[in-house]
């Protein structure tokens, strides 16, 4: 057995094929040498996927990002990365070549990539695959935020539904996020203002957000966190750290004491749960946040719960 592992993983160094595998919280854990030659990485590096992009992005190699703010392209990418169990797509690097990837990703949230050169296949296609690809993804994105739009969060909640059972635990779980008083926000400051809160918010969130989970914006101040295989009370835990973040951001340069807050309602999942009733009962939940003071999280079920607000 040890001649075989010992064999693949010599082939696995001499292929042409890119090959690497990312761990859940996105660590490079595994290159072979046609990967680290692609993307600048020593032999012993185990850079996170978004640093690898950022350093290589500064220094005009690796992928090509065709964005004028980097920061922006990466919480909008971030947002989708990792989130179906498999995808394929073309990417072009700074150094002329075309690659064929492949994202596999594992119930634990490991991902494997394989890429292959087919800068020398169709190249005259290139540009309507390409527009082809730009299309889905505006399909799928937030035009303000960058991340996650109404469409594609309720496809990963039926997506997360839709999964076979893993044990005694649930599907998962949804949180729906409401930022506190944006009204006033926009009345008093301008909606200039409301629109750099919501990016500021969208930015912080993302950061936080686990590769396995989807982090989207439903439509005003409104957000939808969709927590695959998490529990409620798992998922309290990561929002109660996001609450965090958020009390202490001071998102205005010209404004250093502005602060927000955002509430949360979480339900988990139950075994006849379709969009529409996992959505109600976490929209229950955050109402009872709105109740009881704000800038805060309550799991659906909590003693006490109003009755759910009125479209």
């Amino acid at each position: 057995m040890h001649d075989v592992v010992d064999h693949l993983r010599t082939m696995y160094e001499n292929t042409p094929v890119l090959v690497a595998a990312y761990d859940p919280f996105d660590r490079l854990r595994y290159a072979n040498r046609a990967f680290r030659a692609a993307y600048f990485i020593e032999p012993a590096e185990e850079p996170f996927w978004p640093d690898l992009m950022r350093r290589n992005f500064h220094a005009g190699r690796g992928t090509v990002i065709r964005a004028p703010d980097f920061e922006e392209w990466l919480v909008s990418t971030l947002s989708r990365r990792g989130k179906a169990g498999f995808r394929a797509f073309e990417t072009d690097l700074a150094d002329g070549r075309w690659l064929w990837m492949t994202e596999t990703v594992d119930a634990g949230g490991w991902m494997l990539c394989i890429a292959s050169d087919i800068t020398s296949l169709r190249a005259e296609d290139r540009a309507v695959r390409q527009d082809r690809d730009f299309a889905i993804k505006a399909a799928q994105t937030d035009e303000l935020t960058g991340i996650a739009n109404r469409r594609y969060v309720t496809a990963m909640i039926e997506d997360m539904l839709g999964q076979p059972a893993r044990g005694d635990g649930p599907a998962g779980s949804v949180a729906l996020l409401d930022l506190d008083n944006f009204k006033y926000i926009n009345d008093r400051y301008g909606h200039h203002v409301g629109d750099a809160v919501l990016r500021d918010f969208a930015r912080r969130i993302q950061a936080l957000v686990r590769r396995t989970d989807c982090f989207g914006r439903v439509g005003g101040e409104e957000f939808v966190l969709v927590l695959p295989a998490t529990s409620a009370s798992q998922a309290a835990l990561l929002i109660e750290r996001m609450l965090t973040v958020i009390r202490r951001s001071r998102p205005l340069n010209d404004r250093p004491d502005f602060a927000y807050t955002f509430s949360a309602g979480v339900a988990e999942s139950m075994t006849a749960d379709c969009v529409a009733s996992i959505y109600a009962r976490a929209d229950k939940a955050l109402y009872a946040a709105k109740l009881a003071g704000r800038n805060q999280l309550i799991l659906d079920g909590t003693p006490g719960q109003a009755t759910p607000r009125q479209a």
